[in-house]
């Protein structure tokens, strides 16, 4: 399995994006697997620029929409409208048919124009006045919000649409010395977009094929089942996780063993991916929240399940 190029892209990234190695492996882990992502933090950490900078290393289509209360679910699926001058019916998709989809603040949006990307995002693939267009290939949401705005005109993400995320990923602050380089490498230029177009279609096409050939041991399945079993165990966690997210935990493993160029699944990819896979599904009891945070729960968790021992997953 060559992956000289996926090494070329991270690099790329990295350089362009400072002190966020981890937080693009998530998002190129998910763009692989044809999973969507969920960027949250405080306004003005880079958020939407991150995405721009991901979108732009890949040559394929991208959109950016900017949710508000008034955007309407055809503002973002497209409109069937009649041409008077042809007496016909034009579909005229939105901007959902695309490669890449940044939906900047999704969370400003109403519940009906949120769930208007539910079947884009499960399906892959719109309906429009009941014609139905697939999506192209690949597709994937980046999406954004501010949880400091939560109670300032938007409207929580629902459970069933948290769920179709693979991925919840919390930007930090920067360092000191990080925030130093980010200074001196925009203070000239804020804003620009640093990234090189470099992937094509037909990369993450084949990156795709090629993770499926990723082992799982036995030993591995059995572990993520233990770990998410032992989240609808647990008495302070209320919504455990579903079996879409061991699915996605699965994948998620394969995805991190494949852009660290390893051909099977060790017990710490599947470590590494609980967290910012759980965090948006998982729901403590009202008596857990008062006591306890989400990422102390889900690390208990992990520890109390005994990982496989690591040369029998090889």
């Amino acid at each position: 399995m060559s992956t000289s190029k996926l090494q070329q892209l991270r690099n790329s990234l990295n350089n362009a994006i400072i002190g966020r190695e981890k937080e693009l492996d998530f998002m190129l882990i998910a763009l692989i697997q044809g999973g969507h992502v969920l960027l949250e933090s405080v306004p003005g950490s880079g958020k939407t620029m991150m995405a721009k900078s991901f979108a732009h290393a890949f040559k394929g289509k991208f959109k950016r929409l900017q949710f508000t209360p008034d955007v309407l679910p055809s503002d973002v699926t497209g409109i069937s409208y009649f041409d008077p001058k042809t007496q016909e019916f034009i579909l005229r998709p939105g901007p959902v048919v695309t490669n890449i989809l940044l939906a900047d603040e999704i969370n400003r949006a109403t519940p009906r124009t949120q769930s208007s990307l539910l079947e884009s995002m499960e399906e892959k693939q719109v309906t429009i006045d009941g014609e139905t267009i697939k999506l192209p290939e690949p597709f994937m949401v980046i999406a954004t919000q501010n949880p400091v705005e939560s109670q300032q005109g938007t409207f929580s993400l629902p459970a069933a649409q948290l769920d179709r995320f693979l991925f919840r990923i919390e930007i930090n602050y920067p360092s000191f010395e990080e925030e130093r380089k980010i200074l001196k490498d925009f203070s000239q230029t804020p804003g620009e977009v640093k990234t090189l177009s470099i992937i094509e279609i037909e990369d993450v096409q084949q990156w795709r094929r090629d993770v499926r050939k990723i082992t799982v041991h036995e030993d591995i399945e059995t572990y993520i089942l233990q770990i998410i079993h032992a989240t609808r165990q647990h008495p302070q966690v209320e919504l455990g996780l579903s079996t879409r997210a061991s699915l996605a935990l699965l994948h998620a493993a394969q995805g991190h063993a494949f852009i660290k160029g390893r051909s099977y699944v060790t017990p710490d990819d599947v470590k590494l991916m609980v967290t910012p896979l759980s965090s948006h599904r998982l729901m403590l009891t009202a008596e857990g929240m008062l006591i306890r945070e989400l990422e102390d729960v889900l690390q208990e968790i992990i520890e109390s399940v005994q990982a496989p021992v690591e040369a029998a997953t090889k």
